[in-house]
């Protein structure tokens, strides 16, 4: 069962699409609400909007399964990333539209969580540390960016619409100072997107825990509204939007390579 697919690159940067996956296994699929069967909480494209970056020398990890079947980016334990608020959690039971991810007593059991997180969650993030380990040997360095998409409007998770790119350091802990102000002018220095800096989204488990800047491992996430780069509605890619928005995602990643 393929779990996973590595590009492996030539540069010191590392993408990683946690969320990029739509496969759901049957004996899950059956179990799932007709709306959830659409995994509509997929980071949709982002395989195919990350893919210029091959060019750029960058490795690419990317998941063949949904986050329904369990979510890569929480901790193992599903300790909250943001307390108090409302989220979803390692093998979600609500969609972001708050309806629910399970039919009526279908929901998976503490035994089942622990399982899917051996069979698919452990090898994802054995393939990620260790292409991280490699890069950080062969470069002295490694940045590991985090390619994330999200509907703009998602009120069960955050109120009014969510700014164009949103840039998540863990407030500054999982990167270097100088990393995060030069990809801060970046965003600065163009005016066809909004943008915030570690706003809502701070970046998830990976960024928080991969990110070791004084070892010289910088970790970013980028969550994009779906809006600019795709139909919301439809889950199509829009080339005419997805165009620009790239050419500004290459703009960030070829900072990121930039030597310290």
């Amino acid at each position: 069962m393929t779990i996973f697919t590595l590009h492996r690159g030539s540069a010191p940067l590392l993408v990683s699409l946690p969320h990029d996956g739509t496969a759901v296994p049957d004996a899950i699929a059956a179990r799932l609400t007709p709306s959830a069967r659409q995994v509509p909480d997929t980071d949709w494209h982002v395989s195919q909007l990350y893919a210029f970056a091959r060019a750029l020398g960058a490795s690419i990890l990317a998941p063949r399964h949904s986050r329904y079947v369990v979510d890569l980016n929480r901790p193992p334990d599903d300790t909250s990333l943001y307390p108090g608020r409302n989220t979803t959690g390692l093998c979600p039971l609500v969609q972001f539209s708050g309806e629910p991810v399970y039919l009526p007593g279908q929901a998976p059991s503490a035994d089942e969580v622990a399982a899917r997180v051996d069979t698919y969650w452990r090898p994802y993030h054995a393939a990620l540390a260790g292409e991280l380990d490699r890069l950080h040997a062969t470069h002295g360095r490694a940045v590991l960016w985090e390619g994330h998409s999200i509907r703009a409007a998602v009120p069960f998770l955050f109120e009014g619409q969510l700014p164009d790119f949103n840039l998540g350091t863990a407030d500054g802990a999982s990167c270097s100072t100088g990393l995060q102000q030069r990809l801060t002018g970046v965003l600065e220095g163009q005016d066809a997107y909004s943008f915030v800096v570690n706003g809502r989204f701070k970046g998830g488990y990976i960024t928080r825990h991969y990110g070791r800047p004084g070892q010289g491992i910088d970790a970013v996430q980028l969550e994009l509204a779906q809006r600019r780069y795709m139909d919301e509605a439809t889950f199509a890619y829009v080339e005419e939007r997805a165009g620009p928005t790239q050419a500004l995602i290459r703009r960030l990643l070829e900072a990121a390579l930039e030597p310290y």
